[in-house]
């Protein structure tokens, strides 16, 4: 069957669990696409139409599955319809709830996790989610194409694939943290050998930062001793192993850090409607007793558990008990919307939020002054307008792969704003110099950081925004998406 189709098939193909396009029945029995963006979309738009790209990708809900039952679908895209129940235990059972609590650090270990029966019955979920990518790539893929892998949900394909096709150039990039390895040891012995080989049938492995390149490589090690670790302080790296049946087999790693796209963001912050929600912001805000604008410290997060929001939200309540002198001056702009809201400890998480958020707001507020303007409601156009008002962004996530609102408020803020980072966000590696830097788990340290921010001089915070703005856009995602290509593109050293 592969051969068949290799003749004829596609030269480059990526793979994720989400696609660049979905599906919605509207009431009339019609199907309605909306279309996505991204890096993704950038990088396979970078590379041309006749270059016989092609996107794989899971049917997401009814609408997805209604598509594909239709044979409904756009140009370059295959989307899979996996059962329902097996999507669910794959995606919700493990990815999310294992593989993302264990690379971000998130168990509260006296309790969780347990890795019993109903572990196993979702993982046997996971492997078969896993097979029909692999399966689905090896049909679609010409003789010698390049197939790049997405994420943690698909951490079985590169191995799978590789016995299926060796012919296939593979790689694979993680846009999540990846977790030392006295961490990855929570995981059962056997799991743990699965991802980590399943990962090595790529002839590339990409991460967002050499952090995280190297404690996978760590954990590599840990599973089987004799891997061999090529790390040259200059010059390609890689880890040497006899992985896919091939003894001395080589898997180079590299680190493509995912940069904002300025040109899209900097002419979409100046359309009309987000126009009208700045007006709508500013009157949200206020101004101070003394009638100038109030200051603005601003987040733009999804409720997801790593992302620390309710520590940041402490952090600002600190701050008013710190320094009182900011009280009617300041305003606390927080965007947190709603994230995974099928898991218990996610909608937990979101009225946490929420919860403190009144809390502040009955402590401190008074009859002009709303300290905390949390929106729980999505919309871009207003995240966009909060990026633009901002004078010091908060971005103090416990662990992230790489945040990219950390790179796009200084990038489309009007007058240039102070950035407070933790040291835990990927974005640290390229952006740590020019940011106030905080342990995430410090509230007292990140209120101190905030006053800083708020009183550093507007000349100094400018010039470092424009510092912040060019590190932000050094890997554009057009080009972020071609330089993995590249890179597996590039022979093996014989």
């Amino acid at each position: 069957m592969a051969s068949t189709r290799a003749a004829q098939g596609a030269q480059v193909l990526v793979a994720s669990n989400r696609g660049p396009v979905s599906y919605e029945v509207r009431e009339d029995g019609s199907l309605h696409a909306r279309r996505g963006g991204g890096g993704l979309v950038s990088g396979l738009s970078a590379i041309g139409p006749d270059a016989g790209a092609l996107w794989v990708c899971s049917a997401l809900g009814d609408g997805d599955r209604e598509a594909v039952r239709r044979g409904v679908g756009e140009h370059g895209v295959r989307m899979l319809d996996i059962p329902a129940d097996v999507h669910a235990d794959a995606y919700n059972g493990i990815a999310n709830s294992v593989l993302w609590f264990v690379h971000h650090m998130l168990y509260q270990t006296p309790l969780e996790p347990v890795f019993g029966a109903e572990f196993r019955r979702q993982w046997a979920s996971y492997e078969a989610y896993n097979r029909a990518f692999a399966e689905a790539l090896a049909q679609e893929a010409a003789e010698g194409a390049a197939v790049l892998v997405q994420d943690y949900h698909l951490c079985l394909v590169p191995g799978m694939l590789r016995e299926l096709r060796p012919d296939l150039r593979i790689a694979h990039f993680s846009h999540t943290p990846w977790a030392p390895d006295a961490y990855f040891r929570i995981l059962p012995d056997d799991i743990r050998a699965q991802l980590v080989w399943g990962l090595l049938g790529a002839d590339q492995l990409g991460f967002l930062t050499w952090r995280w390149a190297t404690a996978f490589a760590e954990c590599a090690q840990a599973v089987d001793e004799s891997i061999g670790r090529e790390w040259p302080q200059q010059g390609p790296r890689a880890l040497t192993h006899g992985g896919g049946g091939t003894p001395g087999r080589r898997t180079r790693i590299g680190v493509h850090g995912l940069g904002a796209d300025a040109e899209f963001l900097r002419a979409r912050s100046h359309e009309a409607d987000v126009e009208e929600r700045i007006t709508a912001l500013r009157g949200e805000i206020g101004t101070a007793p003394d009638g100038s604008p109030r200051r603005t410290i601003v987040r733009v997060d999804r409720t997801e558990l790593s992302k620390n929001i309710v520590r940041g939200l402490l952090a600002y309540r600190q701050l008013l008990d710190d320094h009182p002198e900011w009280r009617e001056r300041v305003t606390h702009v927080a965007f947190a919307y709603p994230s995974r809201q099928d898991l218990a400890v996610y909608r937990d998480y979101t009225a946490e939020v929420q919860r403190v958020a009144e809390e502040i707001n009955s402590a401190y507020g008074t009859p002009g002054w709303t300290p905390v303007v949390l929106h729980v409601k999505d919309d871009f156009a207003r995240s966009l307008a909060a990026y633009r008002l901002a004078d010091v962004a908060l971005v103090n996530p416990i662990r992230d792969g790489m945040n990219l609102v950390a790179k796009e408020v200084p990038l489309v803020s009007d007058d240039g704003c102070a950035l407070v980072l933790s040291r835990e966000a990927g974005a640290y590696e390229e952006l740590g110099e020019d940011a106030i830097v905080v342990n995430p788990y410090d509230v007292i340290e990140t209120a101190r950081a905030l006053h800083t921010a708020l009183t550093m001089p507007q000349g100094e915070r400018a010039e470092r925004a424009k510092r912040l703005a060019a590190a932000a856009t050094a890997l554009p995602p057009a080009r972020w998406f071609l330089d993995q290509l590249t890179a597996l593109n590039e022979p093996q050293p014989s």
